[in-house]
This record gives C-alpha cells, sequence and structure tokens, in this order.
C-alpha cells in the first residue's frame, strides 16, 4: 500500500537517547517500506491518513511465547503455584488436549491478541511436538500467522527426555529422539526459513530447557546443526532459583557457565527469563553477545523474580520483550508488558533506572538484534514498513502531557488506529480485517469446556 500517515503528534523510533523521537510529523510508506519521514506533501495516488492526536510506534516485536498456551489462562489447579509444579500441573497435565484444531485455535487468539496490541512480529517457543503426532504443528502455525499478516518465527522446540518430576506424562508429551528431532527441524528450514533481514519466516532451534529436555552431550550437537544451517538458537534459562540450585548441585555451575560449556553462546543465542543471575552472568552475557528475551508479567505471575535486564542494557548486552505463554499471562500483549517492565524496574531498582525509551527499544529495536531481522524494529526511511499508530482518545491518556509515552505508561489495551506489517495494512480502527472476534471467543469458550478437568 502506498500511504502517507499525516499529522502525528510524536513519532517513536524504536531508538533510544537523541534518537528515540522522529521529528516527523508525517510517514510515507511505499510499498513494503518505509519512503520518507518528516514534514511531507501528499502525491497524487497515495492513501491519506490523517494521525491528529495519535502517536506512532514501531511493531513491537515479541520474542518469546507458547501459543498453544492461549486455550490455558487461569487454570485453577495452576493458578497460585510456582514454576516446577505449575509446568507439571497446566502445560504437561494438558499436553493431551494439543491437536490440529486446537492449535489452530489458540494460535488465532494468540496472534489477534498481539496484532491488537501492536505486535507485528511473533517469535513463538512451540515445543508440543512428539513421535507420530499425526499432524504438521509447524505448518499451521505458519499458515495462522500469514493469514493474519504478520511476521512470525517458529522456535522449534522439543524434549530428548521426560523430566524426572512429571509422573505419568500423557503421550503428547512422549520425548522425540535426537535424530528425529534435528531431521524434523532441517525439514522446517527447508519449507519455512527465509534468511533476509525483513524476512517474513523464520526458524529457530529451540529445545525446551537444556538442562531438563535433552542430555548435556546433545547440547553441542544441538549448537553445530543449528549453525550448520544458519538458524538461531534460543531456550529457557535460569528461570527460577531451583533452576541455579539444580546446576550448582548436578553440574557445579551456574546455568550460563553451563550452557557456554557446551557452546550455547553467542551473538546467534538468546534466552528466555535469565531472572537469576550473578553479576559475573551478565558480564558474559554481555561479552558473548547472547540475548536476553524478558517477559516480566510472566515471571512476577510464577513469582519467579525480576531479570537484571537494566544491568545487562547497561553493558551493551541485548535485551528483547517476550510476553511468554498464556497459560503463566492469562493476558498476552505487548502493551501491557512494556508497562510491566517499566515498572517493576522502577520499583525495585529506582525511578531512574529504567526509562520508558529505553522499554520501547526492547520491545522493538532488541528484538529485531536478537532475531537477526535488521530490517525491522526501528522506523526509517528504507526499513520495513512495521508500524502502528494508537489513537489517544480514551479517556486514560487525557491530561497527559507528553503523548509520545501515552501507550507504555498509560498501560491497558492501547487502541491502533490503523498497524502495518510489511506495508500492508493488518488492524484498521482496532479491528483485524476479515476476522470476526464474536465467533472467535464463542469457539474458545468451547474449546474451554471440553478441557475443564
Amino acid at each position: 500500500m502506498d500511504c502517507l500517515i499525516r499529522n502525528a503528534a510524536a513519532v517513536m523510533t524504536g531508538r533510544t537517547g537523541a534518537d528515540a523521537r522522529a521529528p516527523g510529523p508525517d510517514i510515507r510508506i511505499r510499498g513494503t517500506r518505509i519512503a520518507a519521514m518528516g514534514r511531507l506533501s501528499p502525491e497524487p495516488g497515495e492513501r491519506m491518513l490523517d494521525a491528529t492526536d495519535c502517536v506512532v510506534y514501531p511493531g513491537w516485536i515479541n520474542t518469546h511465547h507458547h501459543l498453544f498456551q492461549s486455550l490455558l489462562k487461569g487454570i485453577p489447579a495452576g493458578i497460585d503455584l510456582p514454576l516446577l509444579p505449575w509446568l507439571s500441573a497446566v502445560p504437561v497435565a494438558y499436553r493431551r488436549f494439543v491437536g490440529e484444531e486446537t492449535l489452530r485455535l489458540a494460535a488465532t487468539i494468540g496472534i489477534a491478541e498481539l496484532l491488537l496490541s501492536g505486535c507485528t512480529t511473533v517469535a513463538d517457543h512451540h515445543y508440543a511436538y512428539w513421535p507420530d503426532m499425526g499432524f504438521d504443528g509447524s505448518a499451521v502455525l505458519f499458515e495462522v500467522a500469514e493469514r493474519f499478516g504478520v511476521r512470525f518465527v517458529l522456535m522449534r522446540g522439543g524434549a530428548t527426555r521426560v523430566r524426572e518430576i512429571d509422573v505419568d506424562p500423557p503421550p503428547e508429551a512422549r520425548p522425540e529422539t535426537l535424530d528425529g528431532m534435528l531431521a524434523s527441524i532441517a525439514a522446517d528450514v527447508a519449507r519455512f526459513h527465509q534468511s533476509d533481514g525483513d524476512a517474513m519466516r523464520r526458524v529457530v532451534m529451540a529445545p525446551t530447557t537444556p538442562t531438563w529436555s535433552v542430555h548435556p552431550h546433545e547440547l553441542p550437537q544441538f549448537a553445530a546443526a543449528a549453525r550448520r544451517l544458519g538458524i538461531r538458537m534460543h531456550s529457557h534459562l535460569s528461570e527460577t532459583a531451583d533452576y541455579v540450585h539444580f546446576c550448582r548441585d548436578v553440574h557445579g555451575c551456574t546455568p550460563l557457565e553451563f550452557v557456554a560449556r557446551h557452546d550455547w553462546v553467542g551473538p546467534d543465542v538468546f534466552f528466555a527469563h535469565l531472572v537469576h543471575m550473578d553479576p559475573a552472568e551478565v558480564q558474559l552475557m554481555a561479552e558473548t553477545r547472547t540475548g536476553m528475551a524478558h517477559c516480566p508479567q510472566s515471571n512476577c505471575r510464577l513469582g519467579s523474580g525480576i531479570a537484571p535486564a537494566p544491568a545487562l542494557a547497561r553493558l551493551g548486552g541485548r535485551v528483547s520483550l517476550g510476553v511468554d505463554g498464556a497459560a503463566s499471562n492469562e493476558a498476552a500483549d505487548m502493551i501491557a508488558e512494556t508497562h510491566m517492565a517499566w515498572l517493576v524496574h522502577r520499583a525495585r531498582d529506582g525511578a531512574a533506572v529504567t526509562t520508558v525509551e529505553e522499554v520501547i527499544a526492547w520491545g522493538t529495536a532488541g528484538g529485531a538484534t536478537v532475531l537477526g531481522l535488521d530490517r525491522v524494529g526501528t522506523l526509517a526511511p528504507g526499513m520495513a514498513a512495521d508500524l502502528m499508530v494508537y489513537s489517544l482518545d480514551h479517556p486514560r491518556y487525557a491530561g497527559l502531557h507528553d503523548p509520545a509515552i501515552a501507550p507504555v505508561v498509560g498501560g491497558g489495551q492501547a487502541q491502533v488506529r490503523w498497524g502495518f506489517c510489511n506495508g500492508r495494512l493488518v488492524v484498521e480502527d482496532g479491528r483485524i480485517p476479515g476476522l470476526d472476534l464474536g465467533r472467535l471467543a464463542a469457539e474458545a469458550r468451547a474449546a474451554v469446556a471440553k478441557m475443564v478437568m
């Protein structure tokens, strides 16, 4: 689409410091790219969008999600549990409900929620794979993402071993073999992976947890396979204090030291959570350019703690934001995640430690960096046209002296007036074209009714 967005009250670029705000007030889109920014005059044939009293942000980049959990929100058996028992009570116990149609429905719910919050790139850590599963989960996820028009990164998870604490797991939680898992990931790369910096489809090597889901001797083989295929690597790490104690007791080192010994650090690696790291680990993260997918809402919901994201950022490390699964978040949208990120670090570390501009950068440019998408994540001429125009008509924003920061500091559900991904209009007036939200909610209620235990 060729269009001119005019008269925005503010334009946030995704950068920090003096470059965090563009002078605006106009942005021209030509095809899939931002063609110009500044004070622009209309040109023949372009659609005019009046953004008066609106603010423009880059599309959010969500670097850690579990879309299949979109139908597992607020399960009573797990609502008050910390991570380890919660894993057994919710994701493992409910794996038997992950079929082709429930996965399609869950992905539709999750991507719709993300898109309506302004997210244009979704990196999903999908680990619901098992031998002879009978349907193509990877294809289902890419299909749903393509229908919405968002960029999709399949972080292909899975396990080659079962955790000892999971007693009698369902057949859908059976482990794969190493060879089978590697062959499946290679096949997904051949079918779906695009290597360019504005790719709509990516595949990432992502065994579910390096300490419990695979055998230690397999980790270097996963790493070697990923680098041979030219893809990135991802997993969970150091989410709880129990994780740190386990590594020290069993392996005699910290979790980050453990993965470093097995070739799992570097600019092509990023981990979710990293809540419990000592200063030496933070320094190692920065030195090796290993990335963080920071998930503050899920970490708070499970009582896990608060990751040292500002400390890593101050050292020049790579920080991004992820919503994690809705089963440990209950609402998975990027506005809520950025609002929480802004608040929790100020509460713990002091009001001046984390600025709104820094949080926006984590959720946009930071995500592009850890995913290796160098043509998305910031607003500038030549970059992909992934952007959101937020309306500030809600009473929540009335009286706000600096409209540029409104979506993050106001929290709640910000209204997207227009949303673009790769130049395609994907949200208009708070609605996703072609999506019946009433029908989607009814389908979700029917699916949940079949799962109630």
